[in-house]
């Protein structure tokens, strides 16, 4: 018997409804629900109000009776509208991935600025809504929160000079790392309130112990770091980051001198091949 879960530890699985009707809800591209029983009841409150709750209560407490009860309405309303909860999740994880509208939110116009904005509100998207962490995104279902999102870091990135399955590898590279910051941020978090113990105090109760044992001589490095090696000044994440973009720089810089040797240098022509004269 299986735990319910997936390999990685989430609970729920992107694209594992309908795919066709999931796309056509989110392109408006399908049939539309005649007047249900509920006066106002549209799919942007629906999916609005299943954010809501996973917000508050994660993706266990989702479900279509509850996202029902938070609009005051049945359950058997809701299915005039969504097909059910699989392919609701696609929508909502759609919703909360829509780009921002301001193009300043992508940075001052180069690649790099515009990866540093795209990983700072990526961890910003996951704090506000961790139950993001717990859904695998494999196999996305591309709407237009997710294309339109693509579509502009794309173009402020394009200027790097790499092959198009490189840039894409870059997003790739860079929204990985922020999830794994991401999940450590939100768990450490999580567990602060279910415990009632600040991480502060979690560590200070190991301190005695510790100290003892790094007096013993076995562990001479670990006994020798500065005293705040393990402060909270020191911005992991941002440091995390911007040595990727360090990476990325080198590459971008080696591929452009690539491709500066192999043109025809100024003033020069390519003198043709010697012909056989006959």
């Amino acid at each position: 018997m299986t735990s319910g879960k997936n390999v990685d530890g989430s609970t729920e699985t992107s694209g594992a409804g309908d795919i066709t009707r999931t796309l056509e809800l989110l392109w408006d591209t399908g049939r539309r629900p005649s007047r249900g029983p509920k006066p106002g009841l549209t799919l942007d409150r629906i999916v609005a109000a299943a954010i809501q709750v996973a917000d508050a209560e994660g993706l266990t407490g989702l479900s279509m009776r509850r996202v029902a009860a938070e609009l005051g309405t049945g359950a058997m309303s809701l299915y005039r509208y969504v097909p059910g909860k699989a392919e609701l999740l696609d929508l909502m994880l759609d919703r909360v991935q829509r780009p921002s509208e301001d193009p300043a939110d992508l940075g001052d116009g180069t690649w790099r600025s515009a990866l540093e904005a795209m990983g700072r509100e990526t961890l910003a998207l996951y704090r506000r809504h961790p139950w993001l962490l717990h859904v695998n995104q494999s196999r996305p279902i591309l709407g237009p929160g997710a294309m339109d999102g693509m579509e502009k870091v794309l173009s402020r990135i394009k200027q790097m000079g790499l092959t198009d399955p490189e840039l894409v590898g870059v997003i790739v590279l860079v929204d990985s790392y922020v999830v794994g910051a991401a999940r450590t941020q939100v768990h450490q978090e999580e567990v602060e309130r279910r415990t009632g113990l600040t991480d502060m105090e979690f560590w200070e109760a190991q301190v005695p112990i510790l100290e003892q044992v790094l007096a013993t001589g076995r562990f001479p490095l670990m006994a020798s770091l500065a005293e705040d090696t393990w402060g909270t000044e020191f911005d992991h994440f941002e440091f995390g980051l911007q040595r990727i973009l360090d990476g990325l720089e080198a590459q971008v810089e080696q591929r452009a001198e690539a491709g500066s040797e192999a043109a025809p240098k100024p003033g020069k022509r390519a003198c043709p091949p010697p012909t056989d004269p006959q």
